[in-house]
């Protein structure tokens, strides 16, 4: 069994078997300045959108990366890359019969072939509590870019553990909501007065943790 898999039982011991002083010195030692890149294994893009008025109709993409430029004196000079394959769209249908991952990668709505990337390029950042921003960012999705806001909350980090060979960690949960008729992709709207078809409003939720393998703290990694 790989380290990774094997790291959060090993962190749970580690924690529990220690003295308290320890645990101590492990929480009190933050993360540091520096550049943050996302784990994917731990790193989550679920949206939802409204399905004839009778359901939110959740599904995910697979392949979600992010920079972070992390300061955790000067928030507001942070900067964040990410980057999303439309390819890697995931609903878990079920019916063999239909290729639904490829009905929404086709050309009438993500069209993944032709615009391989969705990506989103923070511009501003505003803290709104302590632990928690605004993030405005350049969104282009489908060959069109848009301002798009996310809502962040900061969840804490690490400057490292000697169980985790990933070096420096730290977390945040994000949402926000776009139109999708706004990166031209209508296909599929209820016709005006009716819920005869799936919403334009497209509501998502990020889950991430980001690592710095280089930055100094008590992590032992390669």
């Amino acid at each position: 069994m790989s380290v990774p898999r094997l790291f959060p039982a090993a962190v749970a011991l580690l924690l529990l078997a220690a003295p308290a002083p320890a645990q101590d010195a492990t929480a009190a030692a933050g993360p540091p300045a520096g550049t943050y890149h996302s784990d994917p294994q731990h790193t989550r893009l679920i949206f939802s959108v409204n399905h004839l008025g009778f359901s939110e109709y959740v599904a995910l993409f697979k392949t979600v990366s992010a920079t972070l430029a992390f300061d955790p004196v000067a928030p507001e000079k942070m900067q964040l890359q990410a980057k999303v394959d439309p390819a890697s769209i995931e609903t878990f249908y079920k019916d063999a019969t239909l290729d639904f991952n490829a009905v929404l990668a086709g050309p009438s709505l993500l069209d993944a072939a032709k615009f391989p990337e969705i990506t989103f390029k923070s511009t501003a950042i505003h803290l709104t509590a302590a632990n928690e921003a605004a993030v405005t960012g350049d969104l282009t999705m489908h060959g069109i870019t848009r301002p798009l806001t996310l809502h962040v909350r900061y969840n804490g980090g690490y400057a490292g553990n000697p169980l985790d060979p990933g070096g420096a960690r730290i977390g945040f949960s994000a949402e926000g909501a776009l139109f999708r008729s706004d990166f031209g992709m209508p296909f599929g709207l209820p016709a005006p007065g009716t819920m005869m078809g799936v919403g334009d409003l497209v509501s998502f939720q990020i889950e991430t943790e980001l690592l710095n393998p280089d930055a100094p703290g008590v992590q032992v990694g390669p």
